[in-house]
This record gives structure tokens, C-alpha cells and sequence, in this order.
């Protein structure tokens, strides 16, 4: 079963918080101090940062989530291996010319050596485990030379599953009684599954030249550099007008791109259609609001974000958070 942010088997995870904040200033001090030095940038929506963590032998895992659409700019790794499993939500990534969109129940190898760029769409969160390398070349069994490092890449759906039993053998590890039960020697056999897994199974695609299209990409798909620019135009676009009507041919002229190519680069970074893309930020935007204002009416804040029909948007918010919108704000008021 995949994980979501309130799975029981996070439990033992939840239960170390090493903070929760809607401070922009503590929020990257923090996680800068637990994972590694970077530029964040606040974008959409209002901070609402938490970050747990779970230390095993070798690994540590993490739940981290900002709350609003963030821009993270981390230096280059050094000693170590980040691979996200995203819970909630979604993300896109550049690591070392390499485009990825790490949808909802995907997971993401990021290893760069020159340069790496993370978007976190509002209301994501994310199961990190900090592989160091140490670990890698232990299981490698190759002189330390030339032991081999991992590259970013998405992990194949088809290997979903594995994943998920992994990390969650070593979340129920977390949960355990620190009592001498369980053996360190057995401990370490669940770690180094996991740095094996990560060693022998192929990512979908190898990185990226910068400036280059993913290979065998359609003529119509394979715009320059996989489409960032224009994806950025038009995530601009959308949130300049969340409140106002859009069609998809509006969309495709904010982006620069034939309906098409659009529909093919939401799909390659989003993994849903324009029009989709479209009503989950809106859908965010719904969520940031009950979050944020204790007065803020459910029925009046769908009608401001576009959702005329009241049922179907409920539906689509309990699809996409898991809760329905007086949920949400009754764990606001919690």
C-alpha cells in the first residue's frame, strides 16, 4: 500500500518533530542546518513548514512540507544522496540538466554534482531518506575508488511497490520500542537492502545535456530545455489569474506553445492535463485560504477561485488532500 501523510506507519516518524513554523527566516535556517545549505524562495500561498525526523544507523528519514510553493536551490551534494518520495502534492526538479516531475506517489533520486533546482507546489509534502555514500560503497563491494554514485533520476512506477515495502520496513523500525529488541545487526540488513535497491535498479531516464530534449521526444513535445520556460510562464499566468475565467487555448498562449505541445508538457512535468493543473492550484489557493483565515467562508472561497458547482468541488478537494474543506479547517482551529 503507498504511503500518504497519515498512514500509521508515519507514526514513529511524527513523533520526533524537530520544528513547525509559518516563519520564512526559521523554516530555511533549519532545513538548511538538517539536509544541506541552499537558496529558498517563498512563492504562492502562506508558509505553514513542519520537519520530522526519524535517525536509523546509517540513514535518516524525514516528512517535510513548507506549506506554500517554494523554490529550492541546494549546492551540490557532497557525502550523501536525497531521495524523495512525494506523499501529497507535487514537485519538479533540475538535477544537472536533467527535468523531472515528481507526482504524487512518485519517488526521485537526487544526486547532482553541478547544480539542482527543486519547485514544491503548494501543500506538498515529502518522505526524504538521506542515503550517505559511505553506505553505497559499503554494498558495492568495489574498492572505494571506484565505487559507483548514483544519478538523479525518477524511479519506475513498475518499482513502486518495492520502494514502499523498503521504506516502510525501516518506518516500522521507527515505531519500535527502543528496548534491545531489535538487533543492530538486523538493522543494518534492512539499510543495506536499501542502498542494494538503489544500486541495482535502472531510474527512467539517464540526466539531461543542459539545453537539451529528453532523447526521442516528439517534434511537437521536444521543446528546448524539456519545456522549462514555458511551464514557467505559464504557472505565472495561473496565478495572476486564479480568480478569473480561463479557457485552454488562454493557457497555451501564456505559455507560448501549440494546445498540443502544452498538453504534452503538463503531462511530462505535472503529469495531468492543463486544465487539471489549473484547478489544483486553484484548489491549493482554496486550502491556503482556510488555512490562513479563520472567517473565511467554504462556499464563498470555491465560488472565488472558479468552482460554481459546490458537490464537484468538494470531491475534487477531498481527492487531492484527503480531507473534505470543513475538515481542514477544523484541524486549523486544532
Amino acid at each position: 500500500m503507498s504511503l500518504s501523510p497519515k498512514a500509521p506507519v508515519l507514526s514513529g516518524l511524527y513523533r520526533n518533530c524537530l520544528f513547525r513554523s509559518d516563519s520564512r527566516d526559521e523554516t530555511h535556517e533549519l532545513v538548511a542546518r538538517e539536509l544541506s545549505d541552499h537558496v529558498l524562495r517563498w512563492k504562492q500561498g502562506a508558509p505553514d513548514a513542519a520537519l520530522f525526523k526519524g535517525e536509523l544507523n546509517d540513514l535518516r528519514i524525514y516528512a517535510l512540507r513548507y506549506g506554500a510553493q517554494v523554490e529550492v536551490s541546494p549546492r551540490p551534494f557532497e557525502g550523501f544522496t536525497l531521495v524523495h518520495t512525494s506523499l501529497v502534492g507535487g514537485a519538479e526538479f533540475e538535477c544537472d540538466g536533467q527535468s523531472m516531475h515528481l507526482a504524487e506517489g512518485r519517488t526521485a533520486v537526487l544526486a547532482p554534482r553541478r547544480r539542482c533546482r527543486l519547485r514544491w507546489l503548494p501543500g506538498t509534502q515529502q518522505l526524504i531518506v538521506r542515503v550517505p555514500d559511505a553506505l553505497l560503497k559499503d554494498v558495492s563491494g568495489q574498492p572505494a575508488e571506484d565505487a559507483p554514485r548514483l544519478a538523479p533520476g525518477l524511479l519506475p512506477r513498475a518499482l513502486a511497490s518495492q520502494w514502499d515495502f523498503i521504506t516502510q520496513s525501516l518506518l516500522n523500525i521507527l515505531s519500535m520500542p527502543d528496548d534491545g529488541t531489535l538487533r543492530p545487526e538486523w538493522l543494518a540488513h534492512f539499510e543495506r537492502n536499501l542502498a542494494l535497491f538503489l544500486l541495482h535498479h535502472p531510474l527512467d531516464s539517464e540526466p539531461l545535456p543542459d539545453g537539451h530534449a529528453r532523447p526521442g521526444a516528439a517534434p511537437e513535445d521536444g521543446v528546448q530545455g524539456g519545456g522549462i520556460r514555458h511551464m514557467d510562464a505559464l504557472i505565472e499566468y495561473i496565478e495572476s489569474r486564479l480568480c478569473a475565467p480561463i479557457a485552454l487555448e488562454d493557457l497555451a498562449r501564456a505559455a507560448g506553445v501549440s494546445v498540443r505541445t502544452l498538453n504534452a508538457l503538463c503531462h511530462r512535468h505535472h503529469g495531468v492535463t492543463p486544465m487539471e493543473l489549473l484547478r489544483n492550484m486553484r484548489l491549493d489557493a482554496v486550502r491556503a485560504r482556510l488555512l490562513t483565515d479563520a472567517a473565511a467562508s467554504i462556499t464563498e472561497t470555491a465560488l472565488t477561485f472558479g468552482f460554481g458547482h459546490l458537490g464537484r468541488f468538494s470531491a475534487y478537494y477531498f481527492a487531492r488532500f484527503h480531507e473534505l474543506p470543513r475538515d481542514t479547517q477544523k484541524n486549523r482551529e486544532a
